[in-house]
């Protein structure tokens, strides 16, 4: 099979040294190894149930630079770091309130044991909505790109320092292959070159590191102008006010992926939304 003019294989990918990898994210990444087994057994009947169901919506489109930022707005019920997030949580509910507050985009944490996600969650919102979906979550084996195009999903997360070169590379093309421009996640030079070099086109830059958990936003402010302009320029993590938001748009940023400011606040999202796409750059 080809995808993006080079073959593709279907079996587990290289991943990176497990040694290097974040100590949080290597926790995550290895408790995921049965759920990752049933993906591949199910492989088959992912690749048949793409071909019947619609393509994909065009993620990278939606995000497109543009005057404002554009927004990919995160629905998620906890982190490792925060805990509980929405105590009071319906996936359905809170993407329609993206979608009509104006969002781009709707991120959506399906890691079931750390954010207490389900992937269930995808066909379930796509039925509510009219933008495109992200799968956020941590892809280490090719069956679940195709798991993530058979559930609905229109683009999927690809974390740069849980892959090897050759493996981000291949899942880029079997993404493209699917119709799904996935967002390349860096937090740093090192991980930034190895997107760039397996031809990432939208490029999210975490200011939270993986081994901690902390953030710090001085990580986007470093990273952002190392970007090509052509490529779609996604801030995430620590966006939570306004004036973040504006600074980071006015370094270089097209866009953002923003999560507990608006699960935090959600009688709130059209405001904080609004406030957003206001933003101009200075």
């Amino acid at each position: 099979m080809m995808q993006g003019g080079r073959p593709t294989q279907t079996s587990v990918r290289k991943i990176a040294d497990m040694s290097k990898i974040p100590d949080i994210l290597k926790k995550i990444i290895d408790s995921k190894k049965d759920e990752i087994a049933s993906a591949k057994s199910f492989l088959a009947g992912f690749k048949s149930k793409i071909r019947d169901i619609s393509p994909a919506l065009d993620f990278m489109m939606a995000l497109s630079p543009g005057e404002h930022p554009a927004i990919i707005a995160e629905i998620k019920k906890a982190s490792p770091s925060a805990g509980i997030i929405s105590a009071d949580f319906d996936p359905e509910r809170i993407a329609v309130n993206y979608f009509d507050a104006g969002c781009d985009a709707i991120s959506v944490l399906t890691e079931k044991k750390y954010f207490l996600g389900d992937l269930a969650f995808i066909p379930a919102i796509k039925g509510k909505v009219a933008i495109p979906v992200l799968r956020k979550d941590f892809i280490v084996d090719s069956s679940q790109i195709y798991e993530s195009r058979a559930s609905g999903a229109d683009s999927f997360l690809l974390i740069a320092s849980a892959l090897d070169k050759t493996a981000l590379l291949d899942f880029i093309n079997i993404g493209r292959g699917l119709g799904m421009e996935p967002l390349v996640e860096v937090h740093s030079e090192g991980e930034l070159e190895t997107a760039l070099d397996a031809g990432a086109r939208i490029i999210g830059v975490n200011s939270r590191d993986l081994r901690t958990f902390k953030v710090d936003i001085g990580v986007a402010m470093r990273l952002v102008d190392q970007i090509p302009r052509p490529l779609v320029k996604i801030a995430e993590s620590g966006i939570r006010d306004i004036k973040t938001a504006e600074d980071l748009f006015n370094a270089g940023f097209t866009g953002f992926l923003i999560g507990e400011m608006l699960m935090r606040n959600p009688d709130e999202t059209a405001g904080i939304v609004k406030e957003i796409i206001e933003i101009r750059r200075n």
